[in-house]
């Protein structure tokens, strides 16, 4: 379509049946599936850090929190399953805003977007033999109409031209994360996921939406590697950033010596 006829339909359209942008609730001037504006699609930015755990890559304002060999705490307990994990952005502002309407508003349409962002979290020379979405419980499954996970997987086996395999199996409904403890979030996950047929030698790239403590992607990660694969590795759309609780600590510990 030409320019001159885009713009137009943008203007009837806009008279018609006028509306806002979901995030900053600006006036939207272009007719999109997607009602945000450009310029909050094009807010959230990668996260960067100068510190960062050298398994998990969870990022830190300081290098207190690793020991000798770079691990934070998490990952000393034992909690990694996965062998390497990306992640685009901080699960905050404009991004985090982007994901409830992608999971909670039924925006499918922002995949796309977000199938950008993870592109651009994974490096270039990666290559995996299977693309694997951390499922759903059935039952949150069929009250959402969607795997908003297996939406990103989507997207990015089309751009790494990889084959995606829906392999894996969440047979345990377990309790929301949130709010709950480290150790308790690993024991709600725990035997809850499983995989149908054999994954033998094959490297496994598993994709989901919000990384927190990792407990659920280290609890799949397990679940695959029975299944034979010899590696996984988590890409998630964005995380929780630790760096504050860091900071939070520190001021505390900081305050109790004065």
């Amino acid at each position: 379509m030409a320019k001159g006829a885009c713009a137009l339909l943008d203007l009837v359209v806009n008279l018609v049946f006028p509306d806002d942008c979901r995030v900053c609730g600006s006036a939207l001037r272009h007719v999109s599936r997607v009602p945000v504006c450009a310029a909050c699609l094009a807010e959230p930015q990668p996260l960067l850090a100068e510190f960062f755990c050298s398994d998990c890559k969870t990022p830190f304002v300081n290098s207190a929190p690793l020991d000798e060999q770079g691990r934070c705490t998490l990952c000393r307990l034992g909690l990694k399953g996965f062998d390497a994990v990306y992640t685009y952005g901080s699960y905050e502002g404009p991004l985090r805003q982007l994901v409830h309407l992608f999971k909670f508003g039924g925006m499918r349409p922002l995949a796309g977007t977000f199938g950008e962002m993870l592109s651009r979290a994974l490096p270039r020379e990666t290559s995996f033999d299977v693309i694997v979405p951390m499922p759903l419980h059935w039952l949150r499954r069929w009250q959402r109409g969607f795997n908003q996970s297996a939406l990103l997987a989507r997207e990015i086996s089309r751009r790494w031209h990889t084959p995606m395999a829906d392999v894996a199996r969440r047979g345990k409904r377990t309790a929301p994360q949130a709010g709950l403890t480290n150790s308790k979030r690993r024991l709600n996950v725990q035997g809850a996921f499983q995989v149908r047929g054999r994954l033998d030698a094959k490297h496994v790239l598993l994709v989901d939406d919000v990384l927190t403590t990792g407990a659920t992607a280290s609890a799949c990660a397990r679940a695959l590697k029975r299944a034979g694969a010899s590696r996984v590795t988590l890409l998630a759309l964005a995380r929780t950033d630790r760096r504050a609780f860091v900071e939070v600590a520190a001021l505390r510990a900081e305050g109790a010596r004065a």
